[in-house]
């Protein structure tokens, strides 16, 4: 196992943990933390996937601006957790289906490759490559209508 592969395995355990934590901490603003450390993991396996700049726009947007918010909201709310609780079992059975379902895909998708049935392999990039260049230049080339209409709407929402 080379190195880049145990890295990424301890990330995504630390990931599925921080998530399981999400779901299951009782306190909200914990659960708001785990959910902090649940997105720093994931910017971590952008940054070995090569995609800096996903995983800084993942800090940023999301630690850096929502999860502050959310917090703040949290903490300033008084919220009665036993009234959120009231209708957990009535949704449960739906929910570990979509759960056991996301499982199922995962596990294809990860023993697949051992199994034969994809082949997934990172190629070295060029010297100079950037994703950044690249992502703006498709961003503001061939997706510049999409983006001018999606700023309209960020717009017409504030």
């Amino acid at each position: 196992m080379i190195f880049e592969t145990a890295v990424f395995y301890f990330f995504a355990a630390v990931l599925l943990v921080a998530a399981l934590r999400v779901i299951t901490a009782r306190n909200p603003v914990h659960a708001a933390l785990y959910l902090v450390l649940a997105f720093f993991t994931a910017s971590a396996i952008w940054l070995l996937l090569r995609a800096e700049f996903l995983a800084i726009t993942l800090v940023v947007v999301y630690v850096g601006a929502v999860m502050v918010l959310f917090l703040f909201v949290v903490m300033m709310l008084d919220i009665n957790l036993e009234r959120l609780r009231e209708g957990f079992w009535s949704y449960l059975p739906l929910g570990a289906t979509v759960g056991i379902l996301m499982a199922f895909e995962m596990a294809l998708m990860i023993g697949g490759r051992y199994f034969g049935f994809t082949e997934v392999r990172l190629k070295e990039p060029a010297a100079g490559y950037s994703n950044t260049k690249v992502l703006g230049r498709l961003i503001y080339t061939d997706y510049a209508f999409a983006f001018e209409i999606a700023a309209v709407i960020l717009l017409v929402a504030i």
